[in-house]
């Protein structure tokens, strides 16, 4: 598989007429690490994870808040899925093109088979302004969710809205 550089990335976008904020910063591979260094970034902060079937045969990209904890059995049940869990960092390499810590709803970009299902947090609905590594994690592109629809359209990946469950904390 081919994969995009960064650069190729933002000339594709620039060939949606899709326009983005960036900002460049220290690598950040989990949200924790934003938190870390207060960054100040407009638009919505966003945890994103790749994640496959117990029999390796589906594969999602899950966009959801940046401080959901997801249920992730529930979510399997609900999706009707033999129990979810987060896909190998050779898989991810394998399906996306990109390395741990830098997952967003960018990186379908180098899926052009479709191989990965792109699934939202209703969460998100409202959120205007979304924060995506562009393939790096010391970058962050902020777009709108309606360029990044139009993105996903490009890239044929119809995203899949649904309530993510939230694992409940017992104390």
């Amino acid at each position: 598989m081919s994969t995009l550089t960064v650069s190729q990335l933002a000339a594709l976008l620039n060939k949606l007429d899709i326009i983005y904020q960036a900002y460049q910063h220290p690598p950040l591979a989990t949200c924790q690490d934003a938190d870390k260094l207060a960054l100040e970034r407009a638009g919505t902060r966003l945890k994103n994870l790749f994640l496959r079937d117990n029999y390796g045969r589906q594969h999602i990209l899950l966009v959801t808040t940046a401080n959901k904890q997801i249920d992730l059995k529930a979510l399997s049940k609900q999706q009707g899925l033999s129990r979810l869990g987060f896909a190998s960092d050779s898989r991810l390499q394998q399906y996306l093109g990109i390395k741990p810590g830098c997952v967003s709803a960018l990186a379908v970009a180098n899926d052009p088979e479709q191989h990965v299902q792109l699934w939202l947090d209703e969460a998100l609905s409202d959120a205007v302004l979304w924060q995506c590594h562009p393939f790096e994690n010391d970058k962050t592109w902020v777009l709108s969710l309606a360029d990044l629809t139009r993105f996903w359209q490009h890239t044929g990946h119809q995203p899949v809205w649904l309530t993510v469950p939230e694992r409940v904390m017992t104390v």
